[in-house]
């Protein structure tokens, strides 16, 4: 291992004596894609008689410690869920911070897809595709029928999102406007149950036969049944995708697989209720990233590029709020071409357009083929944030008044009693 780089070689040789006794070989150890909140490591560990084992470590990054617990938290859920029978990784050692200096866990890998462009688009993945909504649907009934344990957080969801909302000093007219809505017409309440939390495309590994596990579960907790079928249909999560659930299916099928399951009789409004919430959540987390970035708290071209989906959020959220304003806003604003501008610049040519491109070419042409795992997937995050840049520039300022036009607009059209339509 001389040439892996000291922190890593330092990683490896303290997994190897956290691992075996006497200490295991650790190769392959390589920084995996995704985790802006835990780093995830992939490698192998090689026995004294030379047996392989193929395991994955989760870890809070240095210098970036989770709350009190929650690795704790997060490796209980997933004990509950593995004797429930679920489709989760196999865990085999936890630590809150001795050995590996950082908390984290150790478990066993389990083959399969993670990456959703992948998983929506592949032709090996065709089958998946045809039964993967009923899967998640069964998944979550079963997970939601486990006896509530104790010492799990119970949070309310709304009122969590409109403090933080106040701590970031932040404003969206968008975010004050389905927060209005989402107050004023709450689902009826529900039993609590243990949820997963983050349940999506993208913490999930998927065969060509289906789903093979489900992963990332430190934002577990307790709470209402829907909010874990409302998240999984959030449009963000469907990676461009039509179908609302997950890119893939119906929400009446996502339901009904649910209802199979033992889940609640959960009907499309409620669900419909918990979506909106759902989009408001992601908004609110991608602000938060964007502070963790620009404060200097962690510097992260991931962290940045998520702050820059606010706005997708926001009308991701007026789409469901007042689909009928968006769009006319949708049909009344040009659209970029996608081609580099071309017009002469004051400083000539090559255009500040045209020198992004260069450089977003260099990234997917030539930095991501020669390189893997993070370094490739921080790669592609730069090439889509020079997109961003380039978009902006050739679509130019908005007019003065079009936010508060927006807003105006979206306001009448939430008013329509229609507004829990298709």
């Amino acid at each position: 291992m001389a040439d892996v780089p000291v922190p890593v070689a330092d990683l490896a040789r303290a997994l190897g004596h956290w691992i075996g006794r006497p200490p295991a070989t650790i190769e392959g150890l390589t920084r995996m894609s995704g985790g802006a909140s835990r780093e995830i490591w992939a490698f192998d560990a090689v026995d004294k008689s030379g047996a392989r084992t193929e395991l994955v470590l989760r870890r809070d990054p240095p210098g970036r410690p989770s709350e009190q617990g929650a690795i704790d938290r997060e490796a209980r859920a997933l004990s509950l869920a593995a004797g429930a029978g679920l489709a989760v990784p196999e865990l085999l050692l936890t630590s809150d911070g001795p050995g590996l200096g950082t908390a984290g866990m150790v478990m066993r890998r389990v083959a399969g897809e993670t990456l959703a462009r992948r998983i929506l688009r592949d032709g090996q993945y065709t089958h998946a595709r045809s039964v993967l909504v009923s899967e998640l649907g069964e998944f979550a009934g079963r997970l939601h029928a486990i006896e509530l344990p104790t010492g799990f957080p119970r949070p309310d969801p709304l009122a969590d999102l409109q403090a933080t909302l106040e701590d970031l000093g932040q404003h969206s007219a968008v975010f004050d406007l389905a927060i209005d809505k989402l107050a004023a017409d709450q689902p009826p309440q529900r039993d609590p149950v243990l949820l997963h939390g983050d349940l999506r495309l993208g913490n999930v590994v998927v065969g060509p036969g289906g789903l093979r596990a489900v992963l990332d579960w430190e934002l577990t907790h307790l709470g209402n049944p829907a909010e874990d079928l409302g998240w999984l249909c959030v449009k963000a999560w469907r990676f461009g995708a039509n179908p609302p659930v997950a890119g893939m299916g119906t929400r009446e099928e996502l339901l009904a697989a649910y209802r199979g399951a033992g889940g609640a009789d959960i009907n499309l409004d409620e669900l419909r209720w918990w979506e909106i919430l759902g989009t408001l959540r992601w908004g609110v987390i991608c602000m938060t990233q964007a502070q963790a970035h620009l404060s200097g708290a962690h510097r992260s071209v991931e962290l940045a590029a998520i702050g820059r989906r606010v706005c997708e959020q926001e009308w991701d959220l007026l789409l469901l709020l007042a689909p009928d304003a968006a769009a006319r806003a949708a049909r009344q604003r040009p659209r970029p071409s996608g081609d580099p501008m071309p017009e002469p610049a004051p400083h000539g040519r090559p255009t500040a357009s045209e020198l992004l491109d260069a450089v977003r070419s260099y990234l997917t042409d030539q930095v991501m083929p020669a390189t893997g795992g993070q370094i490739a997937f921080h790669a592609r995050v730069a090439a889509n944030v020079l997109g961003i840049v380039a978009r902006e520039l050739e679509l130019g300022p908005l007019p003065p008044d079009a936010e508060l036009a927006a807003s105006v607009a979206a306001r009448l059209a939430v008013a329509n009693p229609r507004y829990f339509g298709a």
